[in-house]
């Protein structure tokens, strides 16, 4: 039976958020006026402020701008890359980037799931060196089916395995197409053995970032957004001078309930919400679209890529999809990335850069303003999705805050998906979540903390139940 935890109504009542406004109330944040709470800071638990400017914050991946190293030349022959979940959406579509430029690049090592049959026809196309599958179990399936190939990949299973293919000698780049925090650690090898990431995991910079950023720093590795939005904002910063970002766009489709009336949200069913008006993904992420939290950690993670304040972070519908995000430069101009919705081009940039590589026409149609009736835009609704409130409550408070909210809305996303709580309750279940972690925030987590975290988020969130008010109480 499906959690009764708010009508839409109810929605502004959301105790966390009480206690640190919304993002439409923060004009004059900044240092002071923050939410008081309890962090801990080396094993010591002390009462602070929340600042969205403090000295806890790590540094940008791109501080506003993005320069190429003085005296880059094109990569000579193919490029070498490895590949962290090779049979999924993003680590497919890296493939038919490789297949269509071979001159361009190759694939030195890949690491999968449990899909033996997709990654045994991968390996026979690409000839990867190295491989890896989570599920230990399947090797001898694997190996079964590269029984006739004659020059055979060596093979490390589990999680180490993984982690060798994220480090992989050879490899110059490591596509991060693993899904939740199982990409940190061989984000981390990865950065560690000094590859550049092509990021498509999430979590990486959401709950990693205040550790993984100082990271990348140490070792002079790159991080290169490979998901759409925050590649149009890397792509509209190459070459400002320093200082120029003022603000930065993020566009959003409004997701399968952009139309539908706040009062209509309480009835709306699984069906209803995978409906997306634009794209053809995954579950998780047509929620996502749909409760707009997919957008709300984007800001977080457009805060720890581009070092903008939140201030300087909005959210605008924008029903076609076609701009995939824009930036304000300090003299007013605004700067936008344009193109037909189509993950292949992010992914090739993060490949490519700083240089360009000419598409076909026939793979890559162009795209024809012309043929567009119109480009529209609308804010969005705070009521309708009180995840933006959320997202940019959890970014200020930083810490292991944020990788709790994206843990406790994908634990109830799968809940819902699977009809055990309401549409509406996937917010009550993150700011529940997040309310109970304020005790507990770490401002400058290990990795090891946020990987806890992560874990005792989904934990408390699967196993909230309905009490009097607003307060959670455990199975």
């Amino acid at each position: 039976m499906a959690l009764n935890l708010l009508s839409p109504s109810e929605i502004k009542s959301l105790s966390f958020l009480e206690s640190s406004k919304s993002k439409s109330n923060f004009n004059s944040f900044k240092l002071q006026g923050g939410f008081s709470l309890k962090r801990k800071e080396n094993g010591r638990t002390a009462a602070l402020r929340v600042q969205c400017s403090a000295s806890a914050q790590p540094p940008p991946a791109w501080p506003g701008r993005a320069v190429a190293n003085s005296g880059h030349k094109s990569w000579e022959g193919p490029k070498p890359i490895s590949i962290v979940g090779s049979t999924g959406s993003i680590g497919t579509q890296t493939l038919d980037i490789v297949a269509e430029n071979p001159d361009k690049f190759r694939v030195v090592a890949l690491a999968a799931g449990s899909n033996i049959t997709l990654l045994a026809d991968q390996i026979k196309t690409f000839k990867p060196e190295l491989v890896s599958v989570r599920d230990e179990s399947l090797i001898d399936e694997l190996k079964e089916a590269l029984a006739d190939l004659e020059h055979k990949p060596e093979i490390i299973p589990g999680e180490q395995g993984i982690i060798e293919v994220a480090r992989h000698p050879d490899a110059v780049t490591v596509v991060t197409g693993i899904v939740g925090c199982a990409g940190l650690k061989p984000t981390v090898a990865a950065i560690e053995a000094g590859k550049d990431i092509a990021l498509a995991n999430k979590e990486t910079l959401i709950a990693g970032g205040p550790f993984v950023l100082p990271l990348a720093h140490k070792h002079n590795v790159k991080i290169l957004p490979a998901d759409s939005e925050h590649s149009a904002i890397f792509q509209c910063i190459q070459g400002l001078p320093e200082g120029a970002l003022r603000r930065v766009i993020l566009t959003a489709s409004g997701g399968a309930f952009r139309d539908l009336p706040v009062e209509k949200l309480k009835e709306v069913k699984v069906a209803d919400a995978l409906k997306h008006p634009n794209w053809n993904m995954g579950k998780k992420i047509t929620v996502d679209s749909a409760t707009l939290f997919n957008k709300g950690l984007e800001v977080i993670e457009a805060h720890y890529l581009f070092g903008a304040e939140y201030d300087d972070i909005d959210i605008v519908i924008h029903p076609q999809s076609i701009i995939h995000s824009m930036i304000e430069t300090q003299d007013s101009s605004i700067l936008a990335q344009l193109g037909w919705p189509d993950m292949r081009l992010p992914i090739l940039y993060t490949l490519s850069w700083p240089d360009r590589i000419y598409c076909s026409e026939i793979t890559w149609p162009r795209l024809d303003l012309c043929k567009l009736e119109s480009l529209t835009f609308k804010s969005p609704d705070n009521v309708k999705y009180p995840s933006m409130d959320l997202a940019y409550a959890a970014g200020r408070a930083g810490g292991t805050m944020t990788g709790v909210l994206s843990a406790a809305n994908e634990k109830a996303v799968e809940m819902f998906i699977a009809e055990k709580i309401g549409y509406l309750d996937i917010f009550k279940v993150a700011e529940l979540t997040c309310t109970k972690h304020q005790a507990e925030l770490v401002t400058t987590p290990s990795l090891e903390e946020i990987v806890h975290y992560d874990l005792w988020a989904r934990d408390y969130a699967s196993n909230l139940k309905l009490a009097t008010g607003l307060s959670p109480a455990l199975v």
